[in-house]
């Protein structure tokens, strides 16, 4: 037996924009929803990566340090 699948589910929401970019879009076919979820899911990305390198800066300046005195682990071992 397959499994069904199921997409997640999905919310109604109101999105105030900008009038004449609401008339562009619609001119030309774009589907607002679509549109607008591809920008909420690219901006929370990019939330996402600018959290993750603030929380591992201290860690990521450690290595850079690391590897500033001792060089890249292995590098003898590299076929590049």
């Amino acid at each position: 037996m397959q499994p069904i699948y199921r997409p997640p589910p999905r919310r109604p929401t109101n999105v105030t924009l900008p009038e004449a970019l609401l008339a562009n879009a619609r001119s030309l076919e774009i589907n607002v929803s679509q549109a607008c979820e591809q920008g909420v899911a690219a901006a929370v990305a990019d939330a996402k990566a600018q959290r993750r390198l603030r929380e591992n800066h201290e860690a990521m300046e450690a290595w850079n340090g690391y590897v500033e005195q001792y060089g890249v682990p292995f590098a003898e071992f590299s076929q590049v």
